[in-house]
């Protein structure tokens, strides 16, 4: 990899582990997606920011478990679906929006739920 592509890799990558840690504080943004794509950014431009974060003794059982079995802990997926209803719950209580838009709202994040929902757990 030439050496631009590869800085904008760590880069990138280095934001998505920033992401993914303000993730675990943040009940709105998801840590494990950014961390997955912080984890592959890694693996095209450093293989030690790789293993670095796999082996993270926080951040890392999450990835190993994704990348070995594909499983989302039964925790985390609890966790997602429940903060996924309370969103909607709050976007129809505040914006009363009209049956179509809660519709469309509602079919968007039932797809995310759905992917959630038929991963093995862990």
């Amino acid at each position: 990899m030439n050496l631009p592509l590869r800085l904008l890799c760590l880069g990138l990558g280095w934001l998505m582990v920033g992401l993914g840690v303000a993730g675990i504080f943040l009940p709105i943004l998801p840590t494990t997606p950014f961390l997955l794509l912080a984890a592959g950014l890694f693996a095209r431009a450093s293989p030690r920011l790789e293993r670095w974060l796999l082996e993270h003794p926080t951040l890392g059982p999450p990835l190993r478990l994704w990348r070995e079995r594909g499983a989302i802990p039964t925790r985390a997926k609890r966790v997602a679906l429940a903060l996924m209803a309370a969103s909607f719950a709050f976007f129809c209580l505040v914006s009363q929006p009209s049956v179509p838009l809660a519709a469309i709202v509602g079919g968007a994040m039932l797809l995310p739920a759905l992917f959630i929902i038929t991963r093995p757990s862990a």
